[in-house]
């Protein structure tokens, strides 16, 4: 079902929810985290049915501007009954604590997932293209499913960057033809980046209490930057990319963004492990996992001893042309320090400039997309397209709907015109794989690093390459109100570390702040 504000008012009435903006009067509900939802579930102070109303009450009331979710799913309420009528059962008697002991942190829990993760109920799975609106997926994404054995509802599915931003480099960040341009709740002349934006608009703007987003390069922690919310990109393949609308199997990643540093962990602890459709990859990083979940290094003192590298060229020589950012940062620095971090300084990347310049990179990603694509589309049980070929040929016959003309599809062209991977493609990857185990591997041996720091998202494409996890945490807001992130990357399997470093600077500087809508 289609974000329109009338139909969702429609939804609403029929769901018989009031028009009035819902607000709980026991319990705030804007800005909880799930410890604070849990909390209030077990206190009779808010059920999970109240909380996904608020939530639709607060789609209703800002998606017409903000334009972050696409649909919503029309089995929510049912499915915050159950969570309801689980939470009552096991409840009875005073069974709190068996409570407790039986459910997820996520039971009851309202998550909108971006619109390239399938799911097999009513909603679509679009990457907010039309071109696969009525297609039916076989299954639930490995992620979803995790999510719903968890105990987690399924509010919707969020806006993006049409194709995770790969059709074009021309259509801004944040559009999709399905869910128009996605406004940066912050300042809505901003750019919300791409291509996980509906994801961090949505959690940013309390319009659900977690979002789930993909990347490929940048997709996460760019949104999460600059909509001042936590974006955690795992190690590729810790998470299931079954049932995922693919770039590049290289290089895509399922991670959470959401408001803390604890929430987007609690998401992780949930969606990790091995998935028989996305066997390699989750079979490979299973060795990553630690034993008793990742909530465990939500410590306090994260920071004590960790030593982090500071990348000064290009990265924080590029913010000193913004000097608001610029002074912030070396306020970071000393609070990290102040905390027990050792920070290495001017860590330089070798081969850095021709990482950014993502030529190789590209190479393999066009090549991949059209063979993963192509294979998605195939599985599908009912599609109106087949192949790469078969959407491009669709953006064409409905060129105004897709606005062809001023994005054009210059991506898919230059993908559908590959043929495998063949000796060009191979030559990418090694040089790719060499830039990785000479740079950054090598750097952070070298030096002994727990983690390199870099501001926003620039550190994206050295992570994105070599499968590498990284964090985004909001670090401060420009003078229009456009909010910047801090990013801390590290090696394969850090997870742990970066959790601490990533909590222990929240906790620290404490920066997010709700946008004023």
């Amino acid at each position: 079902m289609s974000i329109s504000n009338s139909l969702t008012k429609l939804l609403l009435f029929l769901l018989g929810i009031s028009p009035i903006t819902f607000l709980h009067p026991k319990f705030p509900i804007k800005e909880a985290t799930i410890q604070d939802l849990q909390t209030a579930f077990q206190q009779n102070k808010l059920t999970s049915k109240e909380l996904v109303q608020f939530y639709l009450q607060q789609i209703q009331k800002l998606n017409p501007t903000l334009r972050a979710v696409i649909e919503v799913n029309p089995d929510a309420l049912k499915q915050a009954e159950e969570a309801d009528r689980r939470r009552a059962k096991l409840n009875k008697g005073h069974h709190s604590s068996l409570y407790k002991a039986a459910t997820s942190l996520l039971d009851g829990i309202p998550i909108l997932l971006k619109d390239n993760i399938a799911t097999k109920d009513k909603l679509n799975t679009t990457a907010g293209s039309y071109a696969l609106l009525g297609s039916v997926v076989p299954r639930d994404a490995g992620v979803v499913k995790r999510l719903r054995k968890a105990g987690a509802i399924i509010l919707g599915k969020a806006s993006l960057s049409e194709w995770a931003n790969f059709r074009s480099t021309a259509a801004p960040g944040g559009w999709c033809a399905r869910g128009g341009q996605g406004q940066n709740p912050y300042n809505l002349s901003a750019n919300p980046c791409g291509s996980s934006s509906g994801s961090a608009i949505a959690a940013a703007a309390n319009l659900a209490a977690v979002t789930l987003g993909t990347e490929t390069d940048g997709s996460i922690l760019c949104p999460s930057s600059t909509n001042s919310v936590v974006g955690f990109k795992p190690t590729r393949g810790l998470t299931s990319r079954g049932g995922v609308i693919p770039i590049t199997p290289t290089q895509d990643s399922v991670g959470p963004v959401c408001r803390t540093v604890a929430d987007a962990t609690y998401v992780l602890d949930s969606i990790v492990g091995y998935d028989p459709y996305d066997s390699k990859a989750t079979r490979n990083a299973r060795k990553y996992i630690p034993q008793g979940g990742y909530a465990q290094f939500l410590k306090i003192n994260g920071l004590k001893g960790k030593r982090l590298g500071i990348v000064r060229d290009p990265f924080f020589d590029y913010i000193k042309g913004f000097p608001i950012q610029d002074t912030a940062f070396k306020q970071h620095f000393d609070t990290l320090r102040g905390k027990g971090a050792v920070l290495v300084d001017n860590i330089i990347v070798p081969n850095i400039e021709a990482i950014m310049s993502q030529n190789n990179e590209l190479t393999v990603m066009l090549a991949e997309f059209k063979l993963s694509l192509n294979s998605y589309l195939k599985q599908l049980i009912k599609s109106p397209v087949r192949s790469l070929a078969d959407v491009i040929e669709f953006n064409n016959k409905h060129a105004q709907k897709e606005m062809i003309k001023e994005y054009n599809q210059e991506l898919f062209i230059a993908a559908e015109a590959t043929n495998g991977i063949g000796p060009k493609e191979n030559e990418a990857l090694a040089t790719l794989a060499e830039w990785t185990k000479d740079g950054f591997e090598k750097v952070m041996a070298e030096h002994k690093l727990d983690a390199i720091i870099t501001p926003a998202y620039y550190f994206s494409s050295v992570l994105a390459i070599g499968g590498f996890p990284g964090i985004s945490v909001p670090a401060g807001y420009e003078k229009d109100g456009v909010p910047f992130g801090i990013c801390f990357g590290g090696l394969k399997g850090t997870e742990p570390k970066l959790i601490e470093i990533a909590y222990g600077f929240e906790q620290a500087t404490q920066i997010r702040k709700p946008p004023v809508l």
